[in-house]
């Protein structure tokens, strides 16, 4: 959608699911005070209105990163909310603790400008209609957020006082994907009471369950996937790029493949790059395409054409290690990368694979 303060915006397609819901719902209320149809351009406006509250919330998260130095990636509103993709983790609890605490914050913040609005200004109906539904869910996404468990922002927050606590980053974000976990249950739970207590109303019944089992399946998944990356985590001061690179055999763009697979063959190499007639590097041929390469075609295939550029970030230094090398991988996504030498030397091929391998203990 665009850029705000350097932070690329995106909003996913489930995003007009929930605004066809949302406008489906509040169309009750707000034909209360205004004839049809604009009833449904009023709760189409708080859907807007609603998702724009989120999207706030999120860029608090952000900017407080990068005021601290993080590198934010996006900002994606989705089905169930927002997310802020900030690349690397604060080094501090107490950083962690306010890019944490920033987004219920300002959502508090905009729930009491809401609040005093409608009690000290007088407005249309339409209007002190929209501002008191859309500081209500202001507050509710405050409070929700704040609940102890990952990956719910107080979540965060535990676990940035567990980490001072006991200087253990991974302590606390055990603990805290636990009490999400737990969280989820209570989540799924109370969607199902309320859904049992407004049986006589099958719509708000059966959306109430639906989307307290979304919203529960979203906090326990994410809560195990912050448990299982900490356990991970334990294995990043192991992977060394050198130890997991495979060897390279170095061809021009114009060799046929089956060549270029013979000679990495008698070289014992594991990957092939592409070079130029200077002996440059140029690319990196795509293990998975010469893999799907019929053996009766090789011969008349050119390597090159399996190939892909070294764009920016393909190309990572061979001394790279630990939680560099994880950042460096996850700024540029892809399945093979050229490793070099610090004197710019071609050292070998890092595919992804083994580093997957590596993490799996295989």
């Amino acid at each position: 959608m665009g850029r705000l303060f350097g932070i690329p915006v995106y909003v996913s397609p489930t995003w007009f699911i929930v605004a066809v819901v949302i406008t489906w719902i509040f169309e009750a209320p707000a034909s209360q005070v205004v004839d049809r149809p604009v009833s449904y351009l009023v709760a189409f406006t708080y859907a807007v209105l609603l998702y724009a509250s989120v999207f706030v919330h999120e860029l608090s998260h952000s900017v407080v990163a990068r005021l601290f130095g993080l590198p934010v990636r996006a900002i994606t509103l989705h089905i169930l909310g927002g997310v802020s993709e900030i690349e690397r983790e604060p080094r501090t609890p107490g950083r962690e603790f306010l890019i944490a605490f920033a987004g219920p914050l300002l959502s508090l913040l905009l729930g009491a400008a809401g609040l005093l609005t409608t009690l000290f200004v007088t407005l249309p109906p339409v209007a002190t209609l929209l501002i008191e539904a859309v500081t209500l869910a202001n507050l509710v996404v405050a409070v929700f957020n704040l609940l102890p468990g990952l990956p719910l922002d107080g979540g965060r927050m535990i676990r940035a006082a567990i980490w001072k606590l006991t200087g253990q980053p991974r302590m606390g974000t055990i603990v805290a994907g636990w009490v999400g976990r737990a969280v989820a249950v209570l989540v799924l739970m109370g969607g199902a009471l309320a859904a049992t207590y407004r049986a006589d109303d099958l719509g708000f019944g059966w959306v109430s369950l639906i989307w307290s089992a979304l919203i529960a399946s979203f906090i326990w998944v994410g809560a195990t996937q912050a448990i299982r990356t900490e356990r991970l985590r334990d294995r990043i001061p192991l992977l060394q790029a050198r130890r997991l690179a495979r060897r390279a055999t170095l061809v021009t763009a114009g060799v046929p493949l089956a060549e270029a697979v013979r000679r990495a063959h008698e070289e014992g190499s594991g990957a092939i790059v592409i070079v130029d007639h200077d002996g440059r590097p140029t690319g990196l041929v795509s293990e998975k395409a010469v893999l799907a390469t019929p053996q009766n075609r090789r011969p008349w295939i050119e390597v090159g054409d399996l190939s892909r550029g070294l764009e920016p970030g393909l190309e990572l230094s061979a001394d790279l290690s630990g939680e560099d090398l994880v950042v460096a991988i996850r700024r540029a996504p892809a399945s093979e990368y050229l490793l070099v030498e610090p004197t710019g030397g071609v050292y070998g091929v890092l595919a992804v694979s083994d580093i997957d391998q590596a993490f799996a203990g295989v």
